[in-house]
């Protein structure tokens, strides 16, 4: 059976050059309005010959570093700054964006965890299906923007995948290492099964992905380095004019599950590292202090691999099985 066509339309020419501001247009009954619709914002800039660059923010809606650097680049970048095309989408999930939530408040969607999409499922799954079978297949560069949102926090970094075609690999650490945030990691996903991700290094496409901070804000120093980094991604792929704007960067790997710390208590979080610090093997990276009654010790947890404390859990309050931290291993 044929796959059916997006619901979705746009008022966007993609083969026009120029400047376009308009709307991916999704159809949307609901009580409020029987016919209505969910307008998500989208700009390209088309200048040149060149090739083309997808830039996204706002996959999880309460992560903001990307959708603020996204929204001034659609606002300032011109067409004769541009050789090929700049497709912006600053708000993916822009249900979930507009409800500060990570997930779509219509269907409880998490963007990066249903593509490929379905044209017939639900919102979140309409929306990744037109970036499966629309966007992704004409772009060659793709860049999407994360940050911890309101329950994670990171330290800044730029974000590459080892995959089993070694010469992409090569073009997207190039691309990461392009991107010059404060940090580069080659991530460890412990679950790509419906990420964003997989969908467009599946297609071979050259991606980089970013966490930028976290705790459901932003600030000055975490977009400028968004901003630096849309700059020199743009730059790297030979689609924006200008010069790449250095900045040193510390090289991190996750050579493994034991990257990662877990937690198994429900409690009060006492980080006893700071983001960023410095860990050996068996340190002390955090206390869970039990809440139904006094006088009991807390469960401590020590970290599994020497490296840098790169993540952790944002809130004071944590559960079983919420992330608690993960360390990036450096290579000295």
């Amino acid at each position: 059976m044929p796959m059916r066509q997006s619901p979705i339309s746009t008022d966007i020419d993609y083969a026009a050059p120029g400047v376009q501001h308009g709307h991916l247009k999704l159809p949307y009954s609901h009580d409020e309005s029987a016919w209505g619709a969910i307008p998500i914002p989208i700009t390209v800039i088309a200048g040149g010959r060149g090739p083309t660059a997808l830039l996204t923010g706002a996959n999880h809606g309460d992560e903001y570093e990307g959708p603020t650097a996204l929204s001034k680049l659609a606002a300032s970048l011109e067409p004769g700054q541009v050789n090929g095309r700049v497709i912006i989408v600053p708000f993916m999930n822009y249900p979930a964006f507009r409800a500060g939530r990570r997930t779509s408040p219509i269907d409880k969607g998490n963007m990066n965890r249903v593509f490929p999409g379905r044209p017939d499922g639900g919102v979140t799954e309409k929306i990744a299906d037109y970036f499966q079978r629309t966007l992704l297949p004409m772009s060659e560069f793709v860049l999407d923007l994360h940050s911890g949102g309101r329950t994670l926090e990171f330290i800044p970094f730029a974000a590459a995948h080892a995959l089993e075609d070694a010469a992409q690999q090569q073009r997207c650490v190039a691309a990461m290492h392009a991107f010059a945030a404060p940090y580069s990691m080659m991530l460890l996903e412990l679950d790509a099964i419906g990420m964003y991700d997989t969908a467009a290094e599946a297609m071979g496409k050259v991606f980089v992905s970013t966490e930028l901070g976290g705790g459901g804000s932003t600030t000055p120093y975490t977009v400028e380095i968004a901003e630096t980094g849309v700059h020199n991604f743009l730059v790297h792929a030979g689609i924006k004019a200008g010069e790449l704007i250095a900045r040193e960067s510390v090289a991190l790997d996750m050579p493994d599950g034991d990257c990662y710390l877990a937690s198994g208590h429900e409690g009060l979080l006492e980080m006893c590292v700071e983001l960023g610090a410095r860990v050996q093997a068996g340190d002390l990276v955090a206390r869970i202090h039990g809440t139904d009654r006094n006088g009991e010790a807390p469960a401590e947890y020590v970290a599994k691999r020497s490296g840098l404390l790169a993540g952790r859990h944002f809130p004071g309050l944590i559960r079983p099985g919420d992330f608690l931290g993960v360390v990036g291993v450096t290579g000295d």
